[in-house]
């Protein structure tokens, strides 16, 4: 992903400025700027969308909030989808916003807060399994991508630098374990809230087997795996050392990831927090195997069996201030990296993403709540490296975009998964008033200043954002007055 400078202009902090003006003057939306697109330039419509807009723009209190939900949770219909009918298949391609490639993982997070609308809209039911379609195509073009083009014959900016097997159609090949976690989750989602099956045909299937092959690789239980990669760069996280292999761990069951959902690379390739993604995810894709049918992939993932095991007993470290908890990366020998990044799957996002299954597979839930809880405390204090606390806001931020740049991610994340009312609330105070009047997230600002930040249009965290407005207004809405 290419490295974006700061946007600091003058007219923005007047922006802020005329929109604390707007929101003083009146009580409703129009009392603030457009500055969603225009309707006759959406890339796609959906009748239940806008209606979820209507409904919470016009039932709470905090307008200024009201108008930023409008804006943002449409934002990945409005400007990022191209959707197609291809064979008669529906096909999605869904680029990450001011980057012109679509990422596996972003891709699955843009669409996913749509899901409970499916059925109330067959039309982005057909765009949300043209996602999935689009993915698969992906997977089975090179499972250890990370960011693909529409174009499959396109040759990416980074074969010049980039010493790895790359093919035409591929934006950038960073191996990060969450990439093929994220389209298990969209697949098992849809099909909870839609019922439709259809979208596991043999192509999808193909897909998943190579899934399967490629954590089994990346155990590195038989080798190193076939996967490797440098880059000629300056930037210190975006190389691999060691022939593009990394640094070396013990085999314990755990999946190695080159790369964090930053797209910066690990320090010790053992992540906690995908392998933990990758966990829950074979769960899921074990119980579309047993509805299909399919014992083939069940028996195929065996030896991944050992992943709930390997990260109680591997993952878990003492802490001399919050106890038990988990590291953010190991290697295996006793080594362990201990921080917390924005980007999801993050130690913060735990709870958000590990949703199913654990009781049945015999863990101690409270013992596990526990372990997240003193984590949360942990990544959400000054112990933290990447978290940052200034004169605008609080939150984490990550190598990617640099000291004190907080990444509004975490702050939403921070919300998602808290049950505390003054911890939420403080969370949508913190948006509401970092996000320099331009009434969309970013990808990261300046602890003291929001005028300074990185990603004007990134419509993962757009849309998310709705995700956490959309649940404060259903569960919490006493919050959003």
């Amino acid at each position: 992903m290419k490295r974006r400078k700061f946007i600091q202009q003058a007219a923005l902090a007047g922006a802020a400025v005329t929109l604390s003006k707007f929101a003083k003057a009146g009580n409703g939306v129009a009392d603030f700027p457009v500055v969603r697109v225009a309707e006759s330039q959406r890339k796609f419509k959906s009748v239940a969308v806008e209606k979820i807009i209507a409904e919470v723009q016009g039932n709470i209190g905090n307008k200024e909030i009201a108008w930023m939900f409008g804006n943002c949770f449409p934002n990945t219909l409005d400007t990022t989808v191209d959707f197609e009918m291809i064979d008669g298949r529906p096909d999605t391609y869904v680029i990450t916003g001011d980057i012109n490639a679509m990422w596996l993982r972003d891709s699955s997070a843009q669409v996913w807060p749509y899901l409970p609308l499916c059925k109330q809209d067959a039309d982005l039911q057909q765009l949300i399994k043209g996602v999935i379609n689009r993915q698969v195509k992906c997977i089975l073009k090179d499972p250890y991508a990370n960011a693909f083009y529409k174009d499959e014959h396109k040759i990416s900016e980074w074969k010049k630098t980039d010493i790895t097997d790359m093919k035409p159609g591929i934006h950038e090949r960073k191996w990060e374990i969450d990439s093929l976690c994220y389209p298990i989750r969209l697949s098992y989602g849809y099909w909870q809230a839609t019922g439709d099956a259809t979208a596991f045909d043999e192509q999808w299937v193909a897909a998943m087997k190579l899934v399967v092959k490629t954590f089994k690789e990346q155990q590195r239980l038989d080798g190193q795996g076939p996967y490797t990669f440098q880059r000629e760069t300056s930037w210190a996280t975006d190389g691999v050392p060691l022939s593009g292999y990394g640094y070396p761990v013990k085999p314990n069951g755990l999946i190695c990831s080159m790369f964090r959902p930053s797209d910066d690379a690990t320090i010790f390739p053992y992540l906690i927090p995908s392998n933990w993604f990758a966990a829950v995810s074979m769960q899921k894709l074990a119980k579309i195997s047993y509805f299909k049918h399919d014992l083939n992939i069940i028996k195929d993932m065996a030896e991944l069996s050992r992943l709930f095991n390997s990260l109680m007993s591997e993952g878990v470290i003492e802490n001399r201030n919050y106890g038990k908890m988990f590291a953010y990366e190991i290697n295996g020998y006793g080594s362990y990296n201990l921080m917390d990044d924005a980007n999801v799957p993050s130690l913060l996002s735990l709870p958000y993403l590990v949703d199913i299954g654990l009781d049945a597979d015999g863990f101690d839930k409270k013992l596990l709540d526990q372990l997240f809880l003193n984590t949360r405390k942990y990544v959400l204090s000054e112990n933290n490296p990447f978290f940052f606390k200034g004169k605008a806001a609080e939150g984490i931020g990550g190598p990617h975009a640099g000291a004190d740049m907080i990444w509004p991610l975490s702050i939403i994340m921070r919300g998602l998964t808290s049950t505390d009312d003054i911890e939420i609330k403080h969370c949508i105070d913190m948006l509401q008033h970092t996000h320099a009047g331009t009434g969309f997230m970013h990808e990261s600002f300046h602890k003291d200043d929001p005028t300074k930040f990185t990603r004007k249009w990134f419509a993962w965290a757009n849309t998310i954002f709705g995700e956490f407005i959309w649940k404060v207004y259903r569960e919490r809405p006493h919050l959003l007055k």
